[in-house]
């Protein structure tokens, strides 16, 4: 039977999607997180393909990753190429920027090509959502926000997706940034969101706390032991950076996306403080390990972003874009 990414282009051309066609799909979130909810399922079971990701760091507080993948479930297979500069912000430039090359997974024949900044950002909202699931309290309502960039929106749309989210706490070092986040998302959300002027303000008493600020190999971190409330469950998507050892080590479960890649992040010089995980998603998702077992529990998910979550993501843009008519074709 052929494979579903041969269905596009002819196979001498290859789709190119900007990040406008990216954009202009409007893949849902709720449709990003069914399909991480299935990867993670056949990554529990072993059924995907997945190296840590190699990276190159041409600033200390910068990346550049290769991050290849295969799901042969969902017939998903290629690499992001993908970049984090914290200092682009200041200068009106996204933090995360690259590519994403899709491959036929029968003839390693590349197929497509796209922007993957949307995708990096609704994929790693997903995620949260699907560890939510699985570690918070089923009548999480209230939800701290540090940072509230692209992937604090991102992370709050998933969230909003699987938990009735009523109140909002949002900080961030710029209060200008906060303010037009409050603004824009509570109106989108429907949700009341309240700018708090420090970060404390933003953990104490939530019911899920997210942290998103740049990932730093060695950050000065600001959440300290006593402000996650017992029964709250946090997400860190910037690996360890807001977080003291005191803090971490007030966990009652803390799980990861992939064991492997933290790691090998462990060995690159990050997580010196992070205790080690007990489980990882995949896991969580194929019933192999449990989630939360008491309403009392502090539980987080150190989500580091993997490349399974981009291939479940970009396969579903390439088909919609070929049903579609939207892209580029370009000869290869």
């Amino acid at each position: 039977m052929p494979s579903t990414i041969r269905t596009g282009p002819d196979l001498g051309a290859l789709l190119y999607l900007s990040r406008k066609d990216v954009e202009q799909i409007g893949l849902p979130m709720k449709q990003i997180i069914e399909a991480l909810e299935v990867m993670f399922a056949e990554k529990g079971a072993g059924r995907t393909e997945m190296p840590p990701k190699p990276g190159i760091h041409p600033r200390t507080d910068a990346f550049i990753h290769a991050m290849p993948a295969y799901i042969p479930s969902l017939e998903s297979a290629g690499m992001k190429w993908v970049s984090g500069f914290p200092q682009n912000q200041p200068a009106g430039l996204p933090y995360i920027h690259g590519l994403m090359i899709l491959n036929d997974p029968e003839t390693g024949i590349p197929r497509a090509v796209m922007d993957c900044t949307w995708i990096t950002a609704m994929r790693t909202g997903a995620a949260t959502a699907v560890a939510a699931k699985r570690l918070a309290r089923p009548d999480s309502s209230t939800v701290g926000i540090l940072a509230c960039g692209v992937q604090g929106r991102s992370n709050l749309e998933a969230l909003s997706c699987v938990f009735d989210v009523t109140t909002v706490r949002a900080y961030d070092i710029d209060a200008a940034v906060a303010e037009r986040f409050a603004a824009e998302l509570g109106q989108r959300q429907g949700i009341d969101i309240a700018v708090v002027s420090k970060p404390e303000l933003a953990v104490r008493e939530m019911d899920i706390v997210v942290t998103s600020g740049p990932i730093l190999k060695q950050p000065t971190p600001t959440i300290e032991a006593g402000w996650l409330a017992p029964g709250a469950f946090a997400s860190p998507v910037d690996f360890d950076s807001y977080w003291t050892a005191e803090a971490l080590a007030e966990l009652d479960k803390l799980a990861t996306d992939d064991l492997r890649q933290m790691g090998y992040y462990r060995q690159e010089g990050y997580f010196q403080d992070t205790p080690q995980p007990y489980a990882d998603l995949g896991e969580l998702a194929a019933g192999t390990k449990p989630g939360r077992e008491s309403p009392d529990e502090r539980t987080m998910s150190i989500n580091l972003g993997l490349a399974l979550e981009d291939m479940a993501t970009a396969i579903q843009i390439y088909q919609l874009a070929v049903q579609r008519g939207i892209g580029t074709e370009l000869p290869l």
